[in-house]
């Protein structure tokens, strides 16, 4: 069957999702993990693609993204995962695939979807078991989002500027958001928009 094209139209959030192949470990431990996201600054600031929220699990990541030019965000994937390939398989005396194919995707149209799929992305962490709250991890945008760390990784989006009216504001509103449960049929809905690579 031929690939379907991707829809990528600029200006219009993205959450994509890579996964290593057959949920296989693609980052061993945090150098792993700083290495792909100095790649994923140096990709991304290349070809125009604004990051808004991400996570490193051990065997995937999500992100939240806008593109600035046209294919941004499939020029900074293919740049990404080469890269980090070519430095996983060197690091680990290893060959082969390390990802599960292309990376899924999916268009971000609604403005309440769209903060919805911040707390999605950040609150991985939490859903996996891994930590009791998202400041505890140390792989995502919620120490940026939430609690001002200084990222050069991170572009707000206008929807998480509209929060409030100073940083202390948004601060505080964005944090807020996290008090409450993210319904179990939004997450249903996220993974299999996700999955199926929806237009």
């Amino acid at each position: 069957m031929a690939r379907l094209n991707r829809l990528c139209p600029v200006g219009i959030p993205q959450h994509v999702v890579q996964r290593g192949n057959n949920r296989q470990i693609c980052f061993n431990g945090d150098e792993d993990m700083a290495a792909y996201a100095g790649w994923l600054k140096e990709f991304s600031t290349k070809f125009q693609v604004e990051i808004h929220a991400w996570v490193f699990m051990t065997n995937h990541v999500h992100l939240l993204v806008t593109p600035r030019v046209e294919n941004g965000i499939s020029k900074m994937m293919q740049a990404l995962g080469r890269q980090y390939v070519r430095y996983f398989n060197y690091t680990y005396k290893r060959s082969g695939t390390l990802w599960e194919g292309r990376f899924k995707s999916c268009v971000i149209q609604s403005t309440d979807y769209l903060l919805k799929c911040y707390r999605y992305i950040e609150l991985n962490p939490v859903r996996a078991g891994m930590v009791n709250h998202p400041d505890e991890y140390r792989w995502s945008s919620y120490h940026a989002n939430a609690l001002g760390v200084e990222s050069g990784l991170r572009t707000p989006h206008e929807e998480y500027l509209r929060l409030g009216n100073s940083e202390e504001e948004r601060l505080n509103a964005y944090r807020a958001l996290f008090q409450y449960c993210l319904d179990p049929d939004f997450m249903k809905e996220v993974r299999e928009a996700v999955q199926k690579t929806w237009r």
